[in-house]
């Protein structure tokens, strides 16, 4: 991608006029997506990108520069203008031994995006299509959307290393409309990894057409969701998002070393209910959110956030290293070049408990069942959230009974998983996109079905 000679002259070159580390991140990506919509294709892109991120430290300070111009002429002017940024020069005599590391690939990809013609792709579209808009004759839309990359990444820095990985992601998303009584409701589902076209070999494409419009046709003749405090079951699988957005978030070092996070300077102590065991994983072989090394050439490891209710770790990048004077654990990523990397999450998830989801349903008097939830907004500062449920019923009498639309969770995440009670033993992981600082990256939520003894859910009174 770079020659070791070049990669080795622009990391001299930053700390020749300042900082006390450099780094330098290449990027080689082939991108492809489609969107199908009422079953005619009516957009598709692809491309290729290729840039260099450079970036230098000093202390706790940082300064990031980027160039898609790969002379070296650019690049060193882009490498002197990082030092020079940093105002002080550290090391003078820089003895630097860029050795290339064997790195054991866990993510095998069978099948390349780029080696598999339009047709086959668009096929497993119109497979999805017809599933979702054939399931009843209340769907009155779906649009199908195919999403791959073939991502080739270099990562070297004045420590020493010199790492590569090839990252490649699959993902389809159906989205379907059904229409009663001039109501509207949406369903949604997105199954995604980190392989190649084979990944159709190991999903059902009909099903997960099914998934979508089963849940908007359920909610459109569902009744309004009850308001007030109630116990609420999370099923498994993309219910794990809460945990995702209003706990993960405030358990990276973007915003721990700042201070900006309710679980600062809580290690050791308990901060959730004694059921309640989590970890982020970027290890599992072709999960979505997995690699080999982060974007800072650290391998990924599977790292314990929460074991039996006591906070035993966060998820740090270099930077935030520096400043909590901790190591990095592999967490740091981003979106492309563009960015500069930071602390975020891979594969998170609550790990399984001794309960049977039928266990909790039947335990739970009255109360909400959130089969599928949709977006929300969180604040890491303070752990507030709010999230939609994308299919919601009733639980009457230890039953789920009839379904209910417009259900919203809004608490503080702190307090929510020191309110689970109950934790079931069908683990499964959802896929999605996260957005922060180092811009949108795929990411694995997961869990298994949970009961909160006590959430608000905005809705509507009886």
């Amino acid at each position: 991608m770079l020659s070791k000679e070049l990669v080795h002259e622009i990391i001299s070159t930053v700390l020749k006029y300042g900082g006390d580390f450099a780094e330098v991140f290449v990027e080689k990506r082939y991108t492809n997506s489609f969107e199908m919509k009422n079953g005619d294709l009516e957009n598709a892109s692809s491309g290729n990108s290729f840039g260099v991120g450079i970036r230098g430290f000093l202390n706790t300070q940082a300064v990031y520069a980027y160039t898609n111009d790969l002379s070296r002429e650019s690049l060193l002017n882009t490498a002197k203008r990082v030092g020079e940024a940093l105002g002080e020069i550290k090391i003078k005599d820089l003895t630097l031994n860029l050795t290339p590391k064997e790195i054991e690939n866990k993510h095998i990809v069978l099948l390349y995006p780029e080696d598999i013609t339009k047709k086959k792709k668009v096929d497993v579209m119109k497979r999805a299509y017809s599933s979702a808009k054939n399931y009843s004759d209340l769907i009155k839309q779906v649009v199908v959307r195919y999403w791959e990359y073939n991502q080739n990444i270099l990562v070297a820095n004045s420590d020493g290393v010199f790492a590569e990985d090839n990252r490649v992601r699959t993902r389809l998303m159906i989205s379907a409309v059904a229409e009663h009584n001039g109501v509207m409701e949406t369903g949604f589902y997105g199954p995604g990894a980190g392989m190649g076209f084979e990944f159709f070999d190991r999903i059902d494409v009909e099903e997960a057409g099914k998934v979508a419009a089963r849940t908007a046709v359920k909610m459109v003749k569902a009744d309004p969701a009850p308001a007030g405090k109630l116990p609420v079951v999370i099923a498994n699988e993309f219910g794990g998002v809460i945990f995702h957005e209003a706990v993960g978030h405030a358990l990276e070092a973007t915003s721990v070393a700042k201070g900006a996070s309710v679980f600062a300077g809580k290690l050791g102590q308990k901060v959730a209910a004694e059921c309640v065991s989590a970890v982020d994983d970027g290890t599992i072989p072709n999960a979505w959110g997995s690699t080999n090394i982060d974007d800072e050439g650290t391998p990924t490891r599977r790292n314990l956030l929460i074991e039996k209710g006591i906070l035993k770790g966060y998820m740090i990048d270099k930077l935030g290293g520096r400043r909590m004077n901790m190591e990095p654990t592999g967490s740091a990523r981003r979106q492309d070049y563009t960015f500069a990397p930071t602390s975020r999450m891979t594969n998170t998830f609550i790990l399984p408990g001794d309960n049977y989801p039928e266990e909790i349903i039947a335990n739970t008097e009255y109360g909400l069942y959130a089969k599928r939830m949709g977006g929300g907004s969180v604040n890491p500062a303070t752990g507030e959230f709010n999230f939609a449920v994308n299919e919601g019923y009733l639980i009457e009498n230890g039953k789920i009974t009839k379904p209910v639309r417009g259900a919203t969770l809004i608490g503080k995440g702190y307090e929510i998983i020191q309110k689970i009670d109950m934790v079931g033993n069908d683990v499964a992981r959802g896929q999605g996109m996260c957005g922060s600082i180092s811009g949108s990256i795929p990411a694995d939520v997961g869990q298994p079905t949970i009961r909160v003894s006590e959430i608000i859910v905005g809705g509507r009174n009886k």
